[in-house]
């Protein structure tokens, strides 16, 4: 597995890389947001380690920008800052990471955490399965998912990580109405840490993304005081 670590305190980055290395991970070390983002498009990495404060394009920024990029590889994402306010847990994950550490940590833990988010696209012992309704078509071995409407032709959706997991965890159980804390036990496991409402912002992009009216959904229904439920025809 290839993992990109965004540090710019060298110490810090070093350890990373030594304790990652230790465990038979291959990692690269990028000082500053800019040169991050040149080496992800690069290297395509599976997971970036990716601290908050760094030089020229801060690691929100890193993130958002990562998430944008269509046709690349959607590596997964570990938030490290020496910042420990909820807030600051809250504004990364919205931003798409998908786990947050902060400053200091133990080596053990980061490995820990490592392994927990690659895991995610291991879940399935290498089956190839599929989940579907009537308009949408989730691969979980493929790792895409597509939208067909009507008679035009399947429509293959761009999305995160956390999107793709969250569409999959919708389309697997159409119907089924989701709160909160069902949805982060999907998406984060025990790794979450922040307010459960980084799940609405989630659920917002997804709506722009799969829904031909987002302000009018089709498929995402909000149950008002409860979560979200996804209407769509199963396929047998």
């Amino acid at each position: 597995m290839n993992i990109l670590i965004v540090e710019d305190e060298s110490e810090i980055a070093q350890l990373i890389q030594h304790t990652l290395e230790k465990e038979g991970f291959f990692c690269h070390i990028s000082r500053d947001g800019v040169n991050a983002l040149r080496m992800f498009q690069d290297q395509q990495p599976d997971l970036i380690i990716l601290d908050l404060m760094i030089p020229g394009l801060d690691g929100l920024e890193v993130c958002a920008r990562i998430r944008q990029k269509p046709g690349l590889k959607d590596p997964y994402i570990l938030m490290l800052t020496a910042k420990g306010e909820e807030i600051d847990r809250v504004i990364g994950l919205s931003t798409g990471a998908d786990d947050y550490m902060v400053k200091p940590f133990s080596p053990r833990e980061l490995v820990a955490r490592v392994r927990a988010l690659l895991r995610r696209s291991l879940r399935q012992g290498g089956q190839h399965l599929l989940n579907r309704t009537q308009h949408f078509i989730v691969d979980l071995d493929q790792h895409t998912a597509s939208r067909q409407m009507d008679s035009q032709e399947p429509e293959i959706l761009d999305l995160t990580t956390l999107e793709f997991n969250l569409l999959s965890t919708f389309v697997s159980h159409p119907g089924r109405v989701w709160n909160r804390s069902q949805l982060i036990d999907k998406l984060w496991g025990d790794n979450f840490f922040g307010d459960e409402r980084v799940v609405d912002t989630h659920v917002a992009r997804l709506r722009k993304k799969i829904e031909l009216d987002p302000a009018n959904p089709a498929f995402i229904k909000t149950v008002v005081g409860v979560g979200y439920k996804f209407e769509d025809s199963p396929v047998m």
